[in-house]
């Protein structure tokens, strides 16, 4: 299901998790993750509602397997890219932040305000306003920027 570099990413992030080192994340670890990420007052029923995804208590191996289901479904980088390609017919490799915006609002699966927000805070528009969706598209099937 996964290289040995993608699981070793997922065993240091396993190990960040797993505040208390105990070889296992709990709502405690949860919420303390959070803390840490500065998102403090996480609602008791949200932390129970992710640790209830698992089938059991959450080792690494549950854990790699939950990562697994959850990443089944990913489309490849290049489906994402020309997906993002449409709303670039010139080819720049960047669109207006607001135009996405008004997309992603008002057509298809419609996001909300908090998803659009969340997005333009992991992928903020340069200076004159375009979002970069050559590199937002390697972040989400990469999980990490490119150098």
């Amino acid at each position: 299901m996964f290289d040995q570099t993608q699981i070793q990413e997922f065993k240091e992030a396993f190990t960040i998790m797993d505040q208390n080192r105990d070889g296992f994340i709990d709502k405690a670890d949860l919420r303390d993750t959070f803390a840490a990420l500065g998102r403090l007052n996480v609602k008791n029923e949200e932390l129970e509602a992710m640790v209830q995804e698992a089938p059991g208590a959450i080792n690494f191996t549950i854990f790699l397997s939950m990562f697994g289901e959850k990443l089944k479904g990913t489309d490849p980088e290049e489906t994402i890219l020309n997906a993002f390609k449409i709303f670039d017919p010139e080819g720049k490799g960047h669109i207006k932040a607001d135009y996405i915006k008004e997309m992603l609002m008002t057509q298809a699966d419609r996001f909300s305000q908090e998803e659009i927000s969340q997005m333009f805070a992991a992928f903020p528009p340069d200076v004159s306003g375009n979002l970069d969706y050559k590199n937002l598209c390697y972040v989400i099937t990469h999980g990490e920027e490119k150098d």
